[in-house]
């Protein structure tokens, strides 16, 4: 019986011990979507500069790159890790974690951190972030998004482009671009944040739930469009 006891702790420590490994394997995915967050709800209240509430309104799935790394001299490198979501029938999906990787060239000097959201608006931009890599420019075309409240009738921002791009950017350099660069998924923070694989057409087409420690990027995307609605009325 005594034998059975120490059996019975024992399994329970190696329980609690795995749980906390987890948890402390998961915490940069679970950083990374709370960064990712801020970054949007940022953008969102950045006076007469967000996303128009109609490019929002038309967008098939949000994708946050907290703190990408782009810096060079004559040659561009870039480097950067990040979370996106679909909309399905349920709502936002479960979220979905990517690297994305280039090059440039160009007349540039220096290193910037930049905060960049992409939306992807059409269901062509959707089925390339589903394959898991694409490289933009080659694979699908980029453009810089509308700012502002409201984006103007009289654009083609509908038209131009499947993927409408937004930064903020922290320091000095010249010739950033997002042409050639490679989104892929993310394996690593993919498999320490759900602990099973996960492919990146599972997470985005709501075959998986949401688990709660993605409710903070969620939230901050369901919520985007009313933060610009509520800074249009405040104009």
């Amino acid at each position: 019986m005594f034998f059975v006891k120490k059996l019975i702790l024992l399994g329970a420590l190696i329980s609690l011990v795995g749980v906390c490994s987890a948890q402390s394997d998961r915490s940069p995915e679970v950083e990374r979507l709370n960064n990712a967050a801020d970054v949007l709800h940022e953008i969102m209240v950045a006076p007469d500069r967000g996303i128009p509430e109609e490019v929002l309104e038309h967008a098939k799935c949000v994708a946050v790159v907290p703190h990408m790394i782009k810096g060079g001299l004559v040659f561009g490198a870039e480097h950067g890790r990040g979370v996106a979501t679909c909309r399905t029938a349920d709502g936002w999906s479960a979220p979905a974690f990517f690297a994305i990787t280039g090059g440039s060239w160009g007349l540039q000097i220096g290193v910037e951190g930049v905060d960049l959201v992409m939306i992807i608006q059409n269901n062509k931009g959707m089925q390339r972030l589903l394959s898991s890599k694409f490289q933009i420019g080659a694979d699908a075309s980029a453009a810089a998004g509308p700012v502002g409240r409201h984006a103007s009738a009289d654009t083609n921002w509908k038209l131009d482009a499947e993927i409408l791009t937004y930064s903020r950017a922290r320091g000095a350099f010249a010739g950033v671009t997002l042409s050639g660069a490679y989104i892929g998924k993310d394996d690593d923070a993919t498999w320490a944040f759900y602990g099973t694989h996960v492919s990146t057409r599972e997470a985005l087409t709501g075959r998986i739930p949401a688990p709660g420690a993605a409710e903070s990027f969620l939230h901050a995307v369901r919520g985007a469009k009313t933060q610009a609605l509520v800074q249009n009325d405040q104009r």
